[in-house]
């Protein structure tokens, strides 16, 4: 279920792992393990005096909460101390958050070390009639915005350096997206490591020129502007004849941002850079990205972060310093690929758009469970049906971190092909 395949490769075991340790009978159990009452059960009618769960848990909002809320509530039924301890790094989508920690027999923690750094924290233990972990150090957990960023970050550093990269390159558009994945590529590889290139049109505002080098120049990375005009121009020429009679629409629009994908992944190619894409969930939701134009890349950082997270990520990170210009962060969002283009014409306000989309795809609510919920009914049903029609576009979109519990994906397998859409119209016999 979810992103985990563990019956796909391995077979259960019948009987509890047990192993002394200096005289003390030690239960050890495994990943899934802990999520069932039984294996605890099985250690401890067995003679566990301490149970050790060694485990690659995956990072999703909340999930530390319910680690230790889990642990602490074993403990006590099991009247045995445990040990929990985590993986620390990303493997593709999936990062594992580390934060490892210890709960007596009583449930109450004493001991927690901070997430996402990797390392040996020694734990004592008092042997008597029973097993008493002394109190230690408890790292406080960090508000759940630091935490995310900090996911981001390892998950893009690990991700570069286990496929050996030499460094990353991305588009720099002058936008919040685009400026947040920038903060992101510097934190985990460095700026030495990353370039960024601004590919004007002739719709970007000189504001979006001036922010991107604003942006480049404060964290340090190398820097490019390379227009588009005479690419595009090439294809419009080229394609006049076949597109005779036709007024201009979304394909000029597609036909720029492809232009940019190809000039990124000639210098991704070129370099040995990975090319990062900087599309949000909110826009891979409802298609608002070009397929082998802003989508194309190898790695995707804030493909499951929605817009409005997007903002306050980026306000967290300006408190560590101030890397993402505030007039950024207060500018209508624009795809600048059409004359005084906004995000807002083509989508509800994210502040709407956002809500909906968590219910629909996280929460697996219905349109109408939703619109019951203060959304205007069309409104879900049109939001609704942009994400349905276009899974195509998902399933080719590189990979990205997953910090949420219904990441595009693994997480969520939806059909590209499908009556039901036709059937609810009318149209399916």
């Amino acid at each position: 279920y979810s992103v985990f395949d563990e019956k796909r490769y391995f077979s259960p075991r019948e009987h509890p792992c047990l192993v002394n340790i200096k005289a003390v009978p030690v239960g050890i159990t495994l990943s899934e393990d802990i999520w069932e009452p039984g294996p605890v059960r099985q250690a401890a009618a067995a003679g566990a005096r301490l149970l050790i769960k060694i485990n690659p848990s995956p990072f999703h909002t909340g999930k530390r909460e319910e680690r230790e809320m889990l642990l602490g509530c074993l403990a006590r039924k099991s009247d045995i101390p445990m040990m929990y301890v985590n993986l620390v790094g990303g493997q593709d989508e999936l990062v594992f958050d580390g934060g490892s920690f210890v709960v007596d027999q009583y449930g109450q923690l004493t001991r927690r070390v901070a997430a996402c750094e990797a390392g040996l924290f020694p734990v004592d233990f008092e042997v008597n009639e029973t097993i008493t972990p002394l109190p230690g150090e408890c790292v406080p957990h960090e508000d759940e915005v630091a935490e995310i960023y900090r996911v981001l970050v390892l998950g893009v550093r690990d991700y570069i350096a286990n496929n050996r990269f030499a460094g990353a390159v991305l588009g720099l558009s002058g936008g919040v997206d685009s400026a947040l994945t920038l903060a992101i590529a510097v934190d985990a590889i460095g700026a030495e490591r990353v370039e960024a290139v601004m590919m004007p049109s002739r719709y970007t505002a000189d504001m979006s020129l001036e922010e991107a080098r604003a942006e480049a120049e404060v964290l340090g990375v190398e820097y490019h502007e390379i227009p588009i005009e005479a690419p595009f121009s090439s294809f419009q020429e080229v394609l006049q004849e076949t597109f005779a009679g036709m007024a201009p629409d979304t394909t000029e629009e597609n036909i720029q941002a492809r232009c940019r994908g190809i000039i990124l992944m000639a210098i991704s190619n070129k370099k040995r850079k990975i090319l990062l894409t900087t599309g949000n969930k909110s826009e891979m939701s409802v298609g608002y990205a070009t397929l082998y134009g802003d989508m194309a890349g190898g790695f995707a950082p804030i493909k499951d972060v929605p817009k409005l997270l997007v903002y306050r990520l980026c306000e967290h990170r300006n408190s560590l310093g101030r890397v993402i210009p505030q007039r950024v962060l207060e500018r209508p969002p624009s795809a600048e690929l059409a004359p005084d283009q906004k995000d807002a014409d083509s989508l509800p306000d994210y502040g709407v758009l956002d809500p909906i989309l968590e219910r629909y795809i996280e929460k697996d609510q219905g349109v109408e469970e939703i619109a019951a919920a203060g959304f205007e009914l069309a409104t879900v049903q049109h939001v609704a049906g942009l994400v349905d029609r276009n899974e195509y576009k998902r399933r080719q979109a590189p990979p990205g971190v997953r910090i949420t519990q219904r990441a595009f994906g693994r997480d969520r397998r939806y059909p590209l092909t499908s009556g039901y859409q036709n059937f609810q119209k009318g149209g399916f016999f």
